[in-house]
């Protein structure tokens, strides 16, 4: 089994920058880290991801130059910084992990384990 543990968002005001974290645990080797989001009403999407331990980075549009996306091997863990955040930003954000399935980066169907989710609120 794998648990993910988010840590880490909150409110922030409109430009503001926020971080938001995840922490893995079990026996697993890892293929990729990612974070998604799911705002009221709207399905969950992908905002960025990592792979292990190669560390290639994937952005959604919606997220280049204003998102990072870092990973630290010793811990397993992984923050997503989030500078000159939008209202349309505020969602719950989601770390994900990805196993055993060799589906695309961009799907959530992709990731076999999930955290339980934080809530970003970006204040307009």
């Amino acid at each position: 089994q794998v648990q993910l543990v988010e840590s880490g968002g909150g409110l922030v005001q409109t430009g503001g920058s926020l971080r938001v974290s995840c922490v893995a645990s079990g026996r697993f080797s890892i293929v990729r880290m990612g974070w998604f989001r799911q705002a009221p009403g709207k399905e969950r999407e992908f905002v960025a991801a990592v792979t292990w331990p190669a560390g290639s980075t994937n952005y959604a549009d919606s997220a280049k130059g204003r998102f990072t996306i870092f990973r630290d091997i010793a811990k397993t863990a992984m923050s997503l910084q989030m500078n000159s955040l939008k209202a349309d930003d505020t969602a719950v954000y989601y770390c994900a992990a990805q196993i055993y399935n060799s589906g695309s980066v961009y799907n959530v169907r992709s990731y076999e384990y999930w955290g339980q989710g934080t809530q970003v609120t970006v204040s307009s």
